[in-house]
């Protein structure tokens, strides 16, 4: 009797190492599959990620809403251009302006609006680029649902920025 419980128990032995041999494999393949799919979500992530860091806050003088700038290259003796990065959370425009050297707009996230002086609002998204022309009189902003993140560059020895009036709600809301 004895010899026939240790011949059912080797069986069971064999069976019970493989099932451990097997768990292991299982819980091996299990920690692959997490490690990649975190590696994934991770360069999905970092795809979404911001090129350049937000910057400051800026204050609330010729603009509404609340929007960051990173002046990320002043213009210098060598280049007289300057490039900054704004970022605009959704409703936040900035008032009418104008660049005596003109503008030119990189929107690289988000939703927006540009609109010159006398001609409709145009929704911008990321991907377009948009030429202000020199002393035209226009304005920019993310929309009423969406933020919008641009680069902008303009050349600095024809000036700064001329600030006008505000865009009023009217404008900013038309759809023409």
């Amino acid at each position: 009797m004895l010899l026939k419980r240790q011949e059912v128990k080797a069986p069971a032995l064999l069976i019970g190492c493989k099932l451990e041999i097997l768990k292991k494999k299982i819980m091996k393949l299990l920690l692959y599959a997490i490690l990649l799919i975190v590696g994934l979500t991770m360069q999905a992530v970092a795809q979404n990620a911001p090129i350049f860091p937000k910057g400051e806050k800026a204050a609330n003088v010729h603009h509404m809403g609340n929007v960051w700038l990173n002046e990320i290259s002043p213009a210098d003796s060598t280049f007289n251009f300057g490039i900054s990065v704004a970022t605009m959370e959704r409703g936040a425009r900035l008032d009418w302006h104008k660049y005596p050297g003109g503008q030119i707009l990189l929107i690289t996230e988000g939703t927006g609006y540009y609109q010159e002086k006398g001609k409709p609002k145009q929704t911008v998204k990321k991907g377009d680029v948009v030429k202000c022309q020199p002393s035209v009189e226009h304005w920019h902003g993310a929309t009423t649902t969406t933020g919008v993140t641009y680069l902008a560059t303009s050349p600095a020895q024809n000036g700064k920025t001329i600030w006008l009036q505000p865009v009023t709600n009217k404008e900013y809301s038309e759809t023409k």
